[in-house]
């Protein structure tokens, strides 16, 4: 999945292109399905902060990604979602290498969906813990006049 241009938007099969970002990024989509997602990305002085270690910013960006397209794989038809909150928590440095993220939805209602998310470093030692809630759109009809 991780080579395609396109992921899975919905369970009913719909289909989108990977946000601008994850390509920018080499974010690669593993897997995606009801609710779960795990993506991975190769990381190296390129993304380093002043201190020379990986930038929690890109961290966060996988992790939001994957909290992102988890919730996207709940989305039913009429449906899209925005992100309301982001947290994260970093654990442990990263320099370089592959990270790897997993995120599962929590909990999905009607309105409102909470995920989670975790980081971890080529040694599958975890990095960064994050959490998001996401607020569930649904289309709206048109205005008359």
């Amino acid at each position: 999945m991780g080579s395609s241009k396109e992921i899975s938007r919905t369970r009913r099969g719909a289909k989108a292109n990977r946000p601008p970002i994850m390509v920018t990024l080499g974010i690669k989509v593993d897997r995606l399905s009801g609710g779960e997602a795990k993506l991975s990305m190769e990381v190296d002085k390129r993304f380093h902060n002043p201190m020379g270690t990986l930038h929690g910013g890109i961290m966060t960006d996988l992790a939001d990604a994957c909290m992102g397209l988890a919730t996207m794989s709940t989305l039913r038809g009429g449906e899209t979602f925005t992100t309301l909150e982001l947290k994260m928590n970093f654990l442990r440095p990263v320099y370089q290498g592959k990270i790897v993220c997993e995120a599962k939805v929590l909990h999905r209602g009607r309105t409102i969906a909470l995920a989670e998310a975790a980081v971890k470093n080529s040694e599958g030692k975890e990095v960064a813990r994050g959490v998001a809630t996401q607020m569930i759109l649904r289309a709206t009809n048109k205005r008359k006049g």
